[in-house]
C-alpha cells in the first residue's frame, strides 16, 4: 500500500521542515529520471480551471510536466495557454448520467494510459469519482483527492445518499484526501468520507492563497462605471450567482439595507451559473431590473471591484474555503459570511468580519447596516483582515506548502518503486 496513507495530519511547520530537507538533499525534480515527473489535475467543469492557474504555475515551476483536464470550455483553453501546460478536454456531466459517465470514464482511461502520470489530483465530485477510479485501476503511483467542498451538504434524500457514496468511492481510490479548510476536514471525518488518517490539511487551508500585491487597497474606477457616487455605500458579493451562495437571501436583505441606507448600491461580481442550484427566473429578473443592483457577469480581473466595496457579503450555505473572502480581506474589506463549512475558516469573527446564520436576510441586513454606520469599525476590520491574510494566506506561502507536499509525495512514490524492485 502507498506509504502516505499512514501519514499524520500535516501542518505548516512540518512541511516547512520537509521542504528544507528536500531542497538540501534531493536533486531537482527535472533531473530525477529520464523524463520530468507527470502530474495530472482534473476538474469537472471548465469554469473551475480559473481557480487553478496559480497552482498549475507553481507545479510547473517545480519541474513537473503538468496536464490539465476538464470538460471542454474556453476557460480550460485560456488557463492552459496562459500557464503553458498541456490540456485535454473530456466531457463530464455534473449530474448523474450513466451512459455519458461511462464514456467519460473510458476517455480518462485512454488519457492516463497514454500520459502515464506519476501523480493525479482530481477535485469536484464527478471528476473526483471518475478520475480517481481510473487512476486506482491503472495503479497510478500517487493519487490525491482535492476536497474543495461537499456538495451533498445542501442536498437531501436519495441525492444526498448518492453524493455521499460518490465522495466515499473517490476518497477510497485516493491515497490522500487534501481538504481545503479545517472545518471541511472535520466535516468529511464526521460523514466518514474517509478515515481521519487519510484527511490532510496543508497549513491553515486554502488551495491557492491570495496575491496580496494584486489584491490590495487602492483607487478604482468601478464605482464610476456602474454609476455609484463616491460617497454612496457599496455592498459587494463575488462568486457564482446561485442559491447555495445565498443570493436570494442577499437580494431580500438588500431591500432592508436600502431602508436604513437609502443611497446604498449592491455590486454582484459574478455570473448566473446554470448549475443544479441555479437561481429561479423571478430572483434573476429582480436582479436584472433593480436600479441599485449591478451585476457584472464574469470578470477575470476582480481586484478593482473589491476596491469599490465598503463591505462584502457571502451568505453561503457551503464552501471549501472561499477564495473571494481572502481576496476581499487582502483588499482591506470586512466580510459578512456564515458559519457554514469552509466559510467559518475565512474570517476571524469580530476582528476581520462578522458571522451570521445562513438563510437569514434580517441578519444580513443588520450586520451590513451596523458596519456601514460605523466607518471606524469598518476600517479597523479591514486593516486586521489584510494583516491576517498577509500572515497566513499569501499565495507564495500556500503554494510553497503545495509544491513541498507534491515533492514529498513524489519522493515516496520513487522510494516505493525502488523498494519493490
Amino acid at each position: 500500500m502507498f506509504p502516505l496513507i499512514t501519514w499524520k495530519p500535516i501542518d505548516s511547520t512540518g512541511l516547512a521542515m520537509s521542504t528544507t530537507i528536500l531542497r538540501q538533499f534531493a536533486p531537482a525534480l527535472a533531473v530525477r529520471s529520464s523524463r520530468p515527473p507527470v502530474i495530472l489535475l482534473g476538474v469537472t467543469d471548465s469554469q473551475t480551471c480559473m481557480v487553478l492557474e496559480s497552482r498549475l504555475r507553481a507545479l510547473r515551476a517545480e519541474g513537473f510536466r503538468v496536464i490539465l483536464v476538464s470538460s471542454p470550455g474556453k476557460l480550460l483553453d485560456q488557463t492552459a495557454a496562459r500557464v503553458g501546460v498541456e490540456r485535454f478536454a473530456i466531457p463530464m456531466q455534473r449530474r448523474i448520467t450513466p451512459l455519458a459517465d461511462l464514456i467519460s470514464l473510458f476517455r480518462l482511461w485512454q488519457l492516463m494510459k497514454r500520459c502515464r502520470p506519476d501523480i493525479v489530483e482530481f477535485s469536484t465530485p464527478k471528476a473526483g469519482l471518475l478520475g480517481l477510479l481510473v487512476a486506482r485501476l491503472l495503479c497510478v503511483p500517487g493519487r490525491v483527492y482535492m476536497l474543495r467542498g461537499l456538495k451533498l451538504e445542501t442536498a437531501s434524500g436519495l441525492k444526498r445518499a448518492v453524493l455521499l457514496a460518490a465522495e466515499r468511492v473517490a476518497a477510497a481510490c485516493a491515497d490522500v484526501v487534501l481538504c481545503n479548510s479545517e472545518s471541511l476536514r472535520m466535516r468529511a471525518s464526521e460523514l466518514n468520507v474517509a478515515r481521519s488518517v487519510k484527511l490532510h490539511l496543508l497549513g491553515k487551508g486554502s488551495s491557492n492563497g491570495v496575491d496580496a500585491t494584486q489584491f490590495s487597497p487602492g483607487p478604482s474606477s468601478v464605482r464610476e462605471l456602474y454609476g455609484c457616487p463616491p460617497d454612496a455605500p457599496v455592498v459587494g458579493f463575488a462568486g457564482r450567482l446561485t442559491r447555495d451562495k445565498g443570493i436570494p437571501e442577499l437580494v431580500e436583505a438588500f431591500e432592508a439595507v436600502l431602508r436604513g441606507a437609502p443611497d446604498a448600491h449592491l455590486l454582484l461580481v459574478g455570473w448566473f451559473d446554470n448549475a443544479e442550484d441555479a437561481l429561479g427566473g423571478g430572483i434573476r429578473a429582480c436582479i436584472e431590473n433593480h436600479a441599485r443592483i449591478h451585476c457584472t457577469g464574469f470578470v477575470r480581473e476582480t481586484a478593482p471591484y473589491y476596491r469599490a466595496m465598503d463591505v462584502m457579503v457571502l451568505p453561503t450555505w457551503r464552501e471549501g474555503f472561499p477564495n473571494v473572502v481572502l481576496e476581499a480581506a487582502a483588499t482591506g474589506i470586512p466580510v459578512v459570511t456564515t458559519p457554514a463549512t469552509g466559510a467559518r475558516d475565512s474570517v476571524v469573527p469580530g476582528v476581520t468580519g462578522v458571522l451570521i446564520p445562513p438563510g437569514n436576510p434580517a441578519a444580513i441586513a443588520n450586520a451590513v447596516l451596523e458596519l456601514l454606520a460605523d466607518s471606524d469599525r469598518c476600517r479597523r476590520m479591514g486593516e486586521a483582515a489584510r494583516a491576517w491574510v498577509l500572515e497566513h494566506y499569501r499565495d507564495t506561502h500556500v503554494l510553497g506548502l503545495t509544491t513541498a507536499f507534491y515533492a514529498g509525495l513524489l519522493d515516496s512514490v520513487e522510494m516505493a518503486d525502488t523498494t519493490l524492485t
